[in-house]
């Protein structure tokens, strides 16, 4: 028997090291769940939601000074203004459909068939995106044109199916709109921050009467473990990806969709 400490420190690790690579992390938390018997009750589901904050602060910390940079110049710099207004023009069709669909999609696509077949055609597509001859003219990603962003945003929305990843979707929504592949990975980035922090705190407000003082203690595991687990990924990620494309990332996709497919097969 695996104990909630362990459980712990392995679901914070998939949710570090898979948040911000064109993997999805729900997908693999729900594999990682179901083939290791690592979450029978709703608290680890909450549990899934709930470390996505220390993945969320890692991203912050990488980009504090960029970040507070645009915070204190929102009012007063045009520039930074725009790009505020474009993150959650970006935000805004997730959080309008997730509040509107949110319960029939966890209720119906929240399964490990939907992850596994999501895993191999994200993979697909990535591996299609790498053989494309595309020209990016966009190099920075705050300064994206705001019709742009709204469509980077509702491309994010695919990712409410477990299995597609939320960054996957919003850097290939971004590339084909004419971002260069670091910019748009790190427009991915910005954009968690509104829509995982909503999610965190939709999550921990339905879910408040179940959390007791042990609970808390065991996110906070998770909460730190995904931290730090994140801000090593991300660091590597951004120029693994600017130099070597998408194709690791798609076979990765591939390989763990087909191999959850064959234990779902056998009875697993």
């Amino acid at each position: 028997m695996i104990s909630d400490t362990i459980r712990a420190v392995i679901l914070g690790i998939v949710e570090g090291v898979t948040e911000f690579l064109p993997v999805s992390s729900t997908g693999h938390l729900l594999l990682v769940e179901r083939f290791f018997d690592l979450g029978e009750d709703s608290f680890w589901k909450s549990f899934a939601v709930l470390i996505q904050f220390g993945a969320i602060l890692a991203i912050v910390a990488l980009y504090f000074t960029k970040l507070w940079r645009v915070a204190l110049g929102m009012f007063s710099n045009p520039d930074d203004r725009r790009f505020v207004i474009g993150v959650l023009v970006a935000f805004l069709p997730a959080a309008v459909i997730g509040a509107a669909a949110g319960g029939f999609i966890k209720g119906y696509l929240f399964n490990p068939w939907v992850v596994c077949f999501s895993l191999i055609v994200g993979g697909a597509i990535l591996l299609w995106i790498d053989q494309l001859d595309l020209e990016p003219y966009e190099h920075d990603a705050t300064t994206f044109p705001l019709s742009m962003y709204l469509k980077i945003g509702f491309a994010q929305c695919l990712a409410m199916i477990p299995g597609v990843s939320r960054s996957g979707a919003s850097i290939v929504a971004a590339m084909l709109l004419g971002a260069d592949k670091r910019a748009a990975a790190e427009f991915s980035f910005f954009l968690a921050i509104p829509t995982m922090f909503g999610a965190f705190v939709y999550d921990l407000y339905k879910n408040r009467a179940d959390m007791t003082t042990d609970h808390l203690g065991i996110v906070a595991i998770g909460f730190v473990v995904s931290f730090i687990t994140a801000i090593i990924v991300v660091k590597t990620f951004l120029n693994y990806v600017t130099r070597h494309g998408f194709t690791l990332f798609a076979w990765w996709r591939v390989i763990v969709g087909t191999l959850g497919l064959v234990a779902l097969a056998l009875g697993k």
